[in-house]
């Protein structure tokens, strides 16, 4: 589902959503906010591109990013949890991964992990993209769009 129709399935149910986003640093929100009547639905993100920022902003455990580093499918769960909360939407969707030229942590560029959070629903999508840094970016962005597409059929 791309920007315009995800804006408009959300307005059409009432809903709304907001983001947590680490390797896209605000894509989501920012393509989002393209389409207009965005407003109605786009509550706000957080752009935690820091590891400390997860924890600290939306609420991701520091157990969890100290045991096993910020990109981590329970962290995408948590970031998404964390969006929703904060920023009082319907759904939270949450981004993390490695965008390249090289390694994080031992991870490898193209690793992916986005996660959603609604109602009755708590999921994660991982992924393993190629090409370079905005094409991994912009790619994240779509995944995003996908997977909150499908719980709004």
């Amino acid at each position: 589902m791309d920007e315009k129709a995800l804006v408009a399935a959300l307005t059409a149910r009432g809903e709304t959503v907001a983001a947590a986003e680490s390797l896209t640093a605000g894509l989501v929100c920012a393509t989002l906010a393209r389409v207009p009547g965005a407003s109605a639905v786009l509550r706000g993100g957080l752009v935690v591109y820091a590891t400390e920022l997860k924890a600290a902003l939306a609420g991701v455990s520091p157990e969890l990013l100290a045991e096993h580093g910020a990109v981590h499918p329970e962290v995408a769960a948590q970031l998404a949890e964390g969006a929703r909360d904060r920023c009082g939407a319907t759904w939270g969707l949450g981004l993390t991964g490695v965008a390249g030229p090289s390694a994080q942590d031992g991870v490898e560029p193209g690793t992916v992990h986005v996660g959603l959070a609604g109602p009755g629903t708590r999921t994660v999508r991982s992924l393993a993209l190629a090409g370079d840094r905005d094409l991994i970016r912009t790619e994240s962005v779509l995944a995003a769009f996908a997977l909150l597409g499908e719980h709004l059929r």
